[in-house]
């Protein structure tokens, strides 16, 4: 699945490539490979990608050939570039270095611990009422099996009606309920991607669904997203999905995590309309779609603009309520529901009715709750916005409009290092290229603002602390056994 980079696309990317002037100015070829080795290791240019010829990139560039042709030899020779006589050349890293991206490991209890990796927030205050209320609803089901592979009713309905209320008229016919979002995603790949199918995503993007993908073998295609701005290149992605025609794309256009980017509505119906024309299947990930921080209008869902099947939503309550809920769903037809039924029965039977029932008398209040996390989530994003301008300067973070996270731009490409030095003072962090393949993004880190604004402001502190020492120490420190990134 190779995926053609054209020479004014390429061309946009690069930007203000040109050498600074001045008695030691480097050569242009130097300049230009240089500034194309930071858009892969920054994950804005996706690796596999073929580049535009040299004469088109040349022409483009407004440069002689000469120069395109030294800079894609140094590209070459450093390891970033693989060529083949009559055939194009590929983006690549050296030595065909690469990161695993499950990152999944086994949280330690450890109080004096900031963890930055998991961006969720504590349960609410309505959680225990909703679960003694459950509790009295549980003898309505008591005397069937138990077993709801589509989930119980009420839930269904209740999660329709959300979806109605966004403008996008559901049924409960149209609904599954899940063991999370996680689960929906992986009770989607089994029905539509066949093991080692081709696939688009995001890059960033959410580390456990690159694991799920990883689990399928699939083979990963990659659409680079801008630190800042809109975050998606409209043209870029709708190309990637007309050459290279994935079987599936999973997009998260709703804050996406981790950068928060919210996609525009014109670009949600042209990428349904791509999607369609390539027989591509869209996995629209909504898990922070109850999370805007402002009160401008949110675009209608991506599935507005469906008329094919071809957009299934998963989303969950791990967001706006609690993690600890495992309630998940999936939105699509109701044969595709009735599919993903008959799947789940290998994996798991159904959902928990106790925790489906505490769900729907969470969505009951929904407009109280949603409203305070939003209120609360608002106040330490400005917190985390404030400390950071105050102790690291230098990184650059663009406002997001919701969600639960900032993407940082470092100032340098020390985000592993960062999160092991981190570590020794009681900060655990999710580096840059676990939401990326192969070792990208190692000048990004995800900070999620889900936990107090007293521990924000004494994490990023302890931060600018490390960041100092590693100017001035030659150690590295070792890794230690790091926690679930979410």
């Amino acid at each position: 699945m190779t995926v053609l980079v054209r020479g004014t696309q390429l061309a946009r990317l690069l930007g203000q490539w040109h050498s600074l002037p001045g008695r030691r100015r480097s050569p242009d070829y130097l300049a230009l490979a240089s500034s194309v080795r930071g858009l892969l290791a920054d994950g804005r240019l996706p690796l596999g990608v073929r580049l535009p010829a040299e004469r088109e990139l040349a022409e483009a560039l407004l440069v002689s050939r000469t120069t395109v042709t030294a800079a894609y030899r140094e590209l070459r020779e450093s390891g970033h570039l693989n060529s083949r006589r009559g055939a194009g050349s590929w983006t690549m890293l050296p030595g065909g270095h690469r990161v695993a991206s499950s990152g999944l490991w086994t949280p330690q209890d450890d109080l004096d611990m900031i963890d930055l990796g998991c961006a969720a927030l504590a349960a609410p205050a309505q959680l225990v009422p909703a679960a003694r209320a459950a509790a009295e609803d549980l003898p309505r089901y008591l005397g069937g099996a138990g077993y709801h592979p589509t989930g119980i009713v009420e839930l269904r309905e209740a999660i329709a009606c959300g979806y109605t209320d966004r403008g996008l008229p559901t049924s409960a016919e149209q609904i599954m309920v899940t063991s999370g979002t996680q689960h929906a995603l992986d009770l989607v790949l089994r029905l539509a991607l066949p093991t080692g199918g081709s696939v688009l995503v995001e890059s960033p993007t959410y580390p456990n669904a690159l694991a799920a993908l990883a689990a399928r073998r699939a083979r990963i295609a990659t659409h680079g997203l801008a630190p800042g701005g809109s975050g998606w290149d409209g043209e870029l992605l709708l190309s990637a999905l007309r050459q290279s025609r994935p079987r599936l794309a999973y997009l998260i256009p709703e804050f996406q995590n981790p950068t928060g980017h919210l996609m525009s509505a014109d670009l949600r119906e042209r990428v349904v309309a791509a999607a369609h024309a390539g027989g591509t299947d869209l996995v629209v990930d909504e898990s922070f779609v109850d999370l805007p921080l402002t009160d401008a209008p949110m675009p209608p869902p991506v599935a507005v603009f469906d008329r094919h099947s071809r957009v299934i939503s998963i989303g969950g309550m791990s967001k706006p309520y609690w993690g600890g809920l495992r309630i998940g769903w999936v939105r699509a037809s109701a044969p595709q529901v009735q599919r993903l039924a008959a799947a789940r029965v290998g994996v798991d039977m159904a959902s928990p009715v106790l925790d489906q029932l505490v769900a729907v008398r969470l969505l009951a209040d929904a407009p109280t709750i949603v409203a305070a996390r939003r209120a609360q989530l608002a106040e330490q994003r400005d917190a985390l916005l404030a400390v950071l301008r105050e102790s690291l300067p230098d990184w650059q973070v663009t406002v997001p409009q919701g969600g639960v996270t900032l993407w940082a731009e470092l100032d340098g490409p020390i985000s592993s290092a960062l999160s092991r030095a981190a570590e020794e003072v009681g900060v655990r962090l999710a580096p840059g290229p676990r939401f990326g393949l192969d070792g990208t993004l190692e000048r990004f880190l995800r900070l999620p603002f889900t936990l107090p604004a007293a521990d924000l402001v004494e994490a990023v502190h302890r931060i600018a602390a490390v960041r100092y020492d590693l100017d001035r120490s030659a150690a590295r420190p070792q890794w230690r056994e790091p926690a679930v990134i979410a």
